[in-house]
């Protein structure tokens, strides 16, 4: 096991399995997954977005995407609506009843991550943020 807990991808990968179940764990009271979660989130930073464009921004699947956009829609927290200049193509836009949803996850969101830095004081955590900034969105 020592060898494992060298390898820092290893670590990782095991921090994003622990933090993927308790995140799940806390938004299944709201009929979400962590990947619904991720979706409106985005959501909250852009005026809607082309299903293509959350695709490549989340890194996930298209099929994927059509999916998590039904299941969102589904509980009104989405809809699909005519993209600007392009009455063809749909744009998936954040309602009100979603920007509510995500105000009653956050203290949820709050306790997992908490609980999950449990080990580190404020400075550390604040590093840790930013260092996993530059990991994750290098070309920022």
């Amino acid at each position: 096991m020592h060898a494992l807990h060298a390898d820092t991808g290893y670590l990782l990968y095991r921090l994003g399995l622990r933090s993927g179940s308790m995140f799940n764990t806390a938004l299944q009271e709201y009929g979400l997954r962590l990947r619904h979660y991720a979706l409106l989130r985005y959501l909250t930073t852009v005026e809607g977005a082309l299903q293509r464009e959350l695709s490549e921004r989340l890194g996930y699947d298209p099929s994927a995407i059509v999916s998590l956009v039904d299941d969102l829609q589904d509980l009104g927290y989405v809809e699909r609506r005519p993209a600007p200049g392009d009455r063809r193509s749909r744009i998936v836009v954040l309602t009100d009843q979603g920007r509510s949803a995500l105000r009653d996850t956050d203290e949820s969101s709050r306790e997992v991550t908490d609980e999950l830095l449990v080990p580190l004081d404020a400075d550390e955590r604040e590093l840790l943020h930013a260092l996993l900034l530059r990991v994750a969105e290098p070309e920022q």
